[in-house]
């Protein structure tokens, strides 16, 4: 394992995730790709938080008088978590999930939620505005429609902000397959919510000898 520690990587040491209005009603209303696919991403994203230990602040809308309870792909993972309840749309502008965030002390600033064009731009930009590190993660993110999730991620990225997938976070925090600590539950992970790719990985030093063969082939 390479013992340089490059500050431009996302690290699971000083990352926080935000979870926004990942609720039923949110997701009857999203329309910008496949919901079943998002879920998968989602809890995707969820268990690898949870894998690395990375500090996570669930929130949602209203849940017991508007949004619903939070989707179980998030509750199966993160059972006896708190949920902050909200009002207001910018999620940032709530006093209980900005400080949730701001004590964790962690300075990359993971964001995902419903919908793109509100539920995630409307934080992202404040924490931008405020000189954070922000990064959203597109693929466990919907819009109302296909341009409205593009189109908010554009806001976020021309504002400074950093889009990924969930695989592309998972592989940042691990960065090496022979990693000893997290590699069984990402194993695990990649085959539970990887597709095709996932399931064909093989971890540690004789599993990358595998995956790199089976490419090849």
């Amino acid at each position: 394992m390479s013992s340089h520690a490059y500050k431009t990587l996302l690290s699971p040491h000083e990352s926080v995730l935000v979870l926004i209005d990942h609720q039923p009603r949110m997701l009857a209303g999203g329309s910008s790709g496949e919901r079943e696919t998002l879920c998968n991403n989602v809890a995707g994203l969820a268990r690898t938080a949870n894998a690395f230990g990375v500090p996570t602040v669930l929130t949602g809308i209203a849940p017991e008088a508007f949004g619903g309870t939070l989707l179980q792909e998030l509750t199966d993972v993160f059972r006896d978590r708190r949920v902050i309840s909200r009002t207001l749309i910018n999620a940032w502008a709530d006093r209980g999930v900005r400080d949730a965030v701001l004590a964790t002390g962690r300075r990359q600033i993971i964001i995902a939620g419903l919908w793109s064009e509100v539920g995630v731009v409307l934080p992202a930009l404040s924490a931008l505005e405020e000189g954070r590190e922000v990064y959203v993660v597109a693929d466990a993110s919907g819009g109302t429609s296909a341009e409205a999730h593009q189109l908010g991620l554009q806001r976020v990225t021309q504002a400074g902000g950093v889009p990924l997938t969930w695989l592309q976070l998972l592989g940042e925090f691990q960065r090496d397959w022979a990693g000893e600590e997290t590699h069984a539950a990402v194993e695990a992970i990649l085959h539970a919510h990887g597709g095709a790719w996932g399931r064909g990985v093989g971890m540690g030093r004789d599993g990358a000898v595998r995956g790199t063969e089976r490419d090849a082939s």
